[in-house]
């Protein structure tokens, strides 16, 4: 039996709230192809735990067996409706902020004019969370804030993305190891999967760290032309485009945004996914 981890971004990977238009099949498919017991499924977003349920009730998605949520500082296990957060993600990513609270970080950027903090709901323990102008420099935002932490030892990723929707961008401070990268690395360790019966899906900035790992990666056809475009370029740059796919659309008469795009990068790696869907 063929045993796949199945990882999900949710915003605009899943959820069709981009202006793009959705294949109307493409979530039902999705309903059926999760009841799969030869598959694991977890989403991968940035949302917090409240905004997850949020998702899957407003849009209709099956409940997954995992959750990473808060871009990676924060892994659930799920049965039912019990969310069982692991305490051993949380000490595998702490020593990485050197001792030092949520708000000691934030002190080190109050006097950067351009970031604004996110709503607290948006921050925690391990997230520091703030908007800045979509059309600021953000190499230079970002090469800045990074000398302030390496000044003070301490180890972090700091994540860009866009809201498109509201025309604004979004700039995350985790550990270094509290990337969507490092916590499904961390859940496929301790769940017995290996890289090749691991798929992940995503589409915005914050999912290039996975997208371009190495792990085999779908790439949905509404993700935005830069993202796009860097991904396919560091992955040809590292030599391992094959193992990252940019949904083109046509698959079971699809066109590729959102979940259409899930469903063919899986069957692109997983030939088998044609045979669970009924169209073998």
């Amino acid at each position: 039996m063929t045993e796949l981890l199945l990882c999900c971004d949710l915003d605009r990977t899943l959820l069709p709230n981009g202006p793009q238009a959705e294949s109307p099949q493409a979530r039902p498919l999705f309903r059926k192809l999760v009841q799969r017991p030869e598959l694991t499924l977890a989403y991968v977003s940035g949302r917090h735990k409240g905004l997850l349920l949020e998702a899957i009730e407003d849009h209709d998605l099956p409940v997954p067996d995992y959750a990473i949520g808060d871009v990676g500082t924060t892994l659930y296990e799920i049965h039912g409706e019990e969310w069982r957060a692991w305490s051993a993600w949380e000490e595998e990513i702490a020593p990485d902020w050197a001792g030092r609270r949520h708000d000691e970080l934030a002190a080190l950027f109050q006097d950067i004019g351009d970031l604004t903090l996110q709503e607290p709901e948006k921050q925690n323990t391990f997230k520091l969370s703030y908007y800045a102008p979509a059309g600021i420099d953000h190499d230079a935002l970002l090469a800045e804030m990074e000398a302030r932490l390496k000044s003070l030892h301490i180890r972090a990723s700091l994540i860009w993305s866009i809201d498109e929707a509201r025309h604004i961008g979004l700039l995350d401070v985790l550990p270094r190891r509290a990337t969507k990268y490092h916590a499904i690395r961390f859940l496929m360790a301790h769940k017995g999967f290996a890289t090749g019966n691991t798929v992940f899906a995503g589409d915005s900035g914050n999912d290039l760290p996975v997208l371009t790992s190495g792990l085999r990666a779908v790439l949905v056809r509404n993700a935005r032309r830069e993202v796009r475009e860097e991904a396919l370029r560091a992955a040809r740059g590292m030599g391992i485009a094959p193992r990252l796919y940019p949904a083109r659309g046509g698959f079971l008469g699809m066109n590729g945004n959102y979940a259409a795009g899930v469903l063919e990068g899986l069957a692109h790696f997983e030939p088998v996914v044609r045979n669970w869907l009924g169209n073998g």
